[in-house]
């Protein structure tokens, strides 16, 4: 029998295949196409219209990363929206911490959050939290209605096409500042700098964040099975920075057991190199 092999195209001239055990799980949802795959080197693994959304193996480093930064600068945080976050990691992660008291999750399609339930337990165990709510509806018109409401806004969407496109654009991000509080935080996935297309959509959406956040800054992580390896986030807010307002004694003192993130390397993340800041300067 010949070896199967699930490809993904990070560009017309770059594939990245992964060898796979079997397909557990496909189906054509009212959104897009949801297949779960079982590998030997990365285990369980999500596509959304044939991109990997997220592996056993690696999709700690994302999830922490993009939520332990911002928790780490505001100790205070209470109430949270995430948008996206269909397979529960984000929620895993905010979950470790006894401060939050109200998590809302904004998904357009609840055909990912039941796959990802049946599936993925690594991840979707972060919907077992009495403090979620769970909202099946469209990011942009939840937030549309949100005024000084929430003190932290994950953004944990697709790419830039399909259902994640709208989650790019200037009106959404003024959307999420006008339902932050006055201390609030938005992160969001910034998609990568390295090859031509991904690098488009990150200038972008650093373009209009910028012109909406007083304070905004990149920073990246290495995820493998991400195009490039090399992956962004921005941390954009009203009034806290991400460095000057880090409060390393605070979070330490939690205990809260991490794989990837320290207060250390969260310093480190925000020094990018020279050629994506450039990029980013450019867009300013």
């Amino acid at each position: 029998m010949d070896d199967l092999w699930f490809s993904e195209y990070h560009t017309p001239n770059v594939k990245f295949s992964i060898k796979v055990n079997e397909q557990l799980h496909a189906e054509q949802s009212d959104y897009q196409r949801i297949v779960i795959y079982d590998s030997p080197e990365f285990g369980r693994f999500l596509t959304l219209d044939g991109v990997i959304m997220l592996t056993e193996r690696d999709e700690f480093i994302y999830h922490e990363m993009i939520v332990h930064v911002p928790m780490a600068v505001n100790q205070y945080i209470q109430t949270v929206l995430v948008i996206g976050a269909g397979d529960g990691g984000v929620a895993r992660e905010l979950t470790k911490y006894k401060s939050i008291k109200h998590i809302d999750i904004v998904e357009i399609d609840e055909r990912v959050v039941e796959v990802c339930k049946e599936y993925l337990d690594q991840t979707a165990c972060g919907f077992n939290d009495s403090r979620i709510t769970l909202w099946y509806e469209d990011g942009l018109k939840f937030i549309r209605h949100a005024k000084d409401k929430y003190d932290l806004i994950i953004v944990d969407s697709t790419d830039p096409s399909g259902p994640g496109e709208v989650l790019f654009a200037r009106e959404f991000y003024g959307s999420c500042y006008k339902a932050l509080t006055n201390d609030g935080i938005m992160v969001n996935q910034h998609e990568s700098p390295f090859y031509k297309e991904d690098a488009k959509a990150m200038k972008a959406a650093h373009r209009n964040i910028v012109e909406t956040f007083p304070i905004s800054r990149v920073y990246q992580a290495h995820i493998p099975t991400y195009p490039s390896g090399h992956w962004l986030f921005g941390f954009a807010s009203k009034g806290l920075h991400p460095i000057n307002d880090l409060d390393t004694g605070g979070w330490n003192a939690l205990g809260i057991k991490t794989r990837y993130y320290n207060t250390n390397l969260h310093k480190g993340a925000f020094c990018l190199p020279n050629y994506v800041e450039d990029m980013l300067r450019e867009e300013e």
